[in-house]
C-alpha cells in the first residue's frame, strides 16, 4: 500500500484550520505524578513545579527539526537546571511504521535508555515509511545503544508489549485537540494550569511561555 503524502500534509493543514474551533478538554489525569506513575519516559527534577510534555512522532520531519534546535535550548535553560520536567508523550500519525517505533521506544524505557534511542532515532531518521523503522533496523539501533539487553528489547518489541500504552497516548493527544505533530502542553505539576503550543516552534515562543507560566505560579 503506497502513503498518500500529499493527502497527509492537506489533511494536517485542515486540521490547523480546524483546531482552534474544537471544542477539546484536557484530561483529569493530566498531572506530573500520574505521567510519570503511568510510565512516560522523562528528564528533569520531578520537584520542578514546572512541567513540559512533548507530543512526537519519531518519523515527523518538523519533531527533528524541533529536537535539532529548540529542545537542545529547552533543555539546557530549563530541565537541567532543574526548573522544568520535560515528558514524552507519542503521537505516531506520520506514516505506517509510525506507531512500531513508538513502542521500541517505549521498549527501551524499561531499560532506562529512552533518551539515547531517541536521539538515534531523530539523529538517523529517513523518509516517511521508506524502511528505516521497520522491525529490522528498529532492532540495529537498539544494539547500537551501549549496555542495552537486546534479548529483552526484542522481545518486548516483537509481542508489542507497549501498543496500549501507545494508543492511551494518541487517546490523550486527542482529547486535547491534538492531531499534528509536534504539539506540546506547558503546565505546572497538578495540571491546572495550562498551555497549548503546535508546531517546531523557535525556542523565544517557549521561552515567553514558560516564562509567563513560572511567574504565575510563583505569584500565587
Amino acid at each position: 500500500m503506497v502513503l498518500n503524502i500529499a493527502y497527509i500534509e492537506s489533511t494536517q493543514a485542515l486540521n490547523r484550520i480546524i483546531l482552534p474551533y474544537a471544542a477539546a478538554q484536557s484530561p483529569e489525569n493530566l498531572t506530573l505524578s500520574t505521567l510519570i506513575s503511568q510510565g512516560s519516559p522523562y528528564q528533569g527534577n520531578l520537584n520542578s513545579s514546572l512541567v513540559i510534555i512533548d507530543f512526537s512522532d519519531f518519523q515527523c520531519y518538523l519533531c527533528k527539526r524541533y529536537v535539532d534546535n529548540t529542545e537542545q535550548q529547552i533543555n539546557s535553560t530549563y530541565v537541567q537546571p532543574g526548573k522544568a520536567v520535560y515528558v514524552f508523550k507519542h503521537l505516531p500519525n506520520r506514516g505506517f511504521d509510525s506507531k512500531n517505533a513508538s513502542i521500541a521506544a517505549q521498549c527501551t524505557n524499561d531499560q532506562g535508555k529512552f533518551w539515547e534511542f531517541h536521539k538515534t532515532l531523530y539523529a538517523d531518521q529517513g523518509p516517511i515509511d521508506s524502511g528505516w523503522v521497520n522491525t529490522e533496523n528498529l532492532k540495529k539501533f537498539a544494539n547500537e545503544i551501549p549496555n542495552m539487553n537486546i534479548t529483552q528489547f526484542e522481545s518486548c518489541l516483537d509481542t508489542k508489549k507497549y501498543e496500549s500504552f501507545v494508543d492511551k497516548d494518541i487517546a490523550m493527544a486527542n482529547s486535547l485537540g491534538f492531531t499534528e505533530t509536534p504539539s506540546f502542553i506547558i503546565m505546572n505539576s497538578e495540571g491546572s494550569n495550562i498551555e497549548k503550543i503546535q508546531g517546531p516552534k523557535p525556542f523565544p515562543i517557549f521561552k515567553s511561555i514558560i516564562d509567563n507560566l513560572e511567574s504565575k505560579i510563583s505569584n500565587k
